[in-house]
């Protein structure tokens, strides 16, 4: 049968395909719509399979709260390209995601994924969503964190998100400490909580560089500790001045407050991602090369 502008426009507006895409599917369904779409379906998402090995360093942090205030979840959502980033369907994406996060508080990411979006998985959306982008497009972490009195949320751009559950206190200082914890970037809450071999390998090298100064031995000991103290004081919450008061510590303003952050979590899109280095004189030249030869 013969394949009408009618019924690609048809089929464009179910699957968001391009035109000639869609005439193919329709050549090869028979003229049947939901034949063709069923197989654009699949042959998308077999492209977005290919896809997965590709690094996806940019995106979105997303960050949902509960009506009553007291719990938020907080997801990071990867693609290729800061473009895509900004494309509405990848943050409406983002942001359903985020609400499933809330809503169903699953204790894993492959939780998260199974979790529905209508009559589809948030990983069959996603999968979808890359094969109708053309992006590799990844669900790389969330959490989520509930207060029974004040819980801190804060977003820095699309790019930096921060939760701060607090016990004690109020709601403006969770919030406070929300906006802190994204500009400090704390690494622990506490020092008790910086894991041993980090504390062992932070007192040699301070140690070396005491040594180097030519003191005595027992002087060398109380000036490791003493330079310890506050080198782990950076890392960590409790320890770091606080933004808005450089002369008071995060602790001494949470005991002021009569104050305790049960925890927190800062976020940051493509942290620790390793990121492909474009050589784009090389690649131009590659291509000028190829096409002459």
């Amino acid at each position: 049968m013969s394949i009408t502008a009618e019924m690609v426009k048809q089929l464009r507006e179910r699957t968001g395909a391009g035109m000639m895409e869609c005439k193919k599917a329709l050549v090869e369904s028979g003229g049947d719509l939901d034949a063709a779409a069923e197989l654009m379906r699949k042959q998308g998402l077999a492209k977005a399979d290919k896809k997965s090995t590709r690094v996806a360093a940019e995106g979105v942090i997303v960050v949902e709260r509960s009506a009553d205030g007291r719990a938020a979840a907080m997801v990071e959502v990867n693609c290729e390209t800061d473009f895509v980033a900004r494309e509405q369907d990848f943050t409406s994406f983002a942001s359903a995601v985020a609400e499933q996060a809330l809503a169903q508080r699953p204790q894993s990411l492959e939780a998260l994924l199974a979790a529905r979006i209508g009559a589809e998985t948030v990983d069959e959306r996603r999968r979808a969503l890359v094969a109708k982008i053309g992006e590799n497009i990844t669900v790389r972490r969330f959490s989520v964190l509930a207060s029974e009195q004040h819980l801190g949320a804060y977003r820095h751009g699309t790019r930096i998100g921060t939760l701060v559950a607090l016990k004690g206190g109020t709601a403006e200082l969770a919030h406070e400490l929300a906006m802190h914890v994204a500009a400090s970037n704390p690494k622990y809450l506490s020092m008790q909580q910086v894991p041993a071999d980090v504390m062992a390998k932070e007192r040699e090298i301070l140690t070396e560089q005491a040594q180097g100064e030519g003191k005595p031995a027992e002087i060398v000991a109380k000036m490791v500790e003493g330079r310890l103290r506050k080198s782990l004081g950076e890392i960590t919450l409790l320890g770091q001045p606080f933004v808005k008061d450089p002369d008071v510590t995060v602790e001494k303003l949470l005991k002021g407050a009569g104050a305790t952050v049960i925890a927190y979590e800062r976020f940051e899109v493509g942290a620790g991602i390793e990121k492909k280095q474009e050589n784009f004189v090389a690649e131009v030249m590659a291509q000028v090369k190829s096409a002459g030869g």
